[in-house]
């Protein structure tokens, strides 16, 4: 009797469920998935395409709307954006082996302080901050700079033993003499972050803004948005993913290439 209850505790314990790991997508609305009845979708919903889902789950928690201040700090103009947490959920979430992919900067250059939505940051990536009263927290509140909110999701997230990539944001739809407008600050600010905290880095802006040169404004600028020139439909969405995909493909560093899709 005494063996048979010790094979049972042995087949247990070497069948134990090992949960696989999780890819936690965190940013605004051109990462966050998109509805079912809308044309909007960010390219974070459809990342599955190039990831090996039989081997990493995803969790796109990008939220429409967010700015890494306001993602960090839960102050949403709008209590339904808090429906998993915002960072708190995914950090309290995350465990060993796990992977954050973030995206913000299309909604940190919108005002610091007014009565819509107060979600702007400031520039830089230094140690500078202004205090205020933020009416959606009901609290004074200190505002940091855009770098400063990166630092904390990068430290936190490895604290938590989780891995992370930086994503610059993703163009407009605004073009000037052919070329499509980049965000050279906010990619350049992401770029010595993501070094600062030896995490990777993905210069998602550039790499977008080459491929629809590439493609001229008329293919790209039709093709991939809707109609405010600031969001991608389906076809956008799944250029942005591939464009993800591959560069993920190129960091050697990066332990996340494994996870990738072997037929692509």
């Amino acid at each position: 009797m005494k063996y048979l209850l010790l094979f049972s505790i042995i087949m247990a314990t070497g069948f134990a469920y090992k949960p696989k790991p999780v890819l936690y997508l965190i940013g605004d609305s051109t990462v966050a998935t998109g509805s079912a009845k809308g044309d909007i979708q960010g390219w974070g919903g459809l990342l599955y395409k190039y990831i090996d889902t039989t081997r990493i789950s995803i969790r796109n928690r990008a939220i429409s709307g967010a700015s890494s201040r306001t993602f960090y700090t839960g102050g949403v103009h709008d209590k339904s954006m808090r429906v998993y947490g915002l960072w708190q959920g995914v950090l309290q979430s995350l465990k060993p082996g796990d992977h954050v992919m973030m995206q913000f900067g299309h909604n940190d250059d919108a005002p610091i302080a007014d009565s819509a939505r107060s979600r702007g940051t400031l520039k830089g990536t230094g140690d500078d901050s202004i205090k205020m009263f933020n009416r959606f927290l009901d609290r004074n509140e200190t505002v940091h700079t855009y770098g400063w909110y990166l630092s904390r999701f990068i430290q936190e997230a490895k604290g938590r033993g989780a891995s992370v990539i930086v994503c610059s944001p993703v163009p407009k739809n605004r073009w000037k003499d052919g070329k499509v407008e980049r965000v050279g600050d906010y990619e350049q600010w992401a770029a010595l972050i993501a070094e600062k905290n030896r995490s990777g880095m993905i210069k998602l802006n550039s790499l977008v803004a080459d491929e629809y040169d590439s493609e001229g404004e008329f293919l790209a600028g039709t093709a991939y948005f809707v109609s405010d020139k600031v969001h991608t439909n389906m076809a956008g969405a799944d250029k942005n993913a591939s464009i993800v995909s591959d560069a993920i493909k190129k960091m050697r560093k990066s332990d996340f290439r494994k996870y990738l899709k072997k037929n692509l």
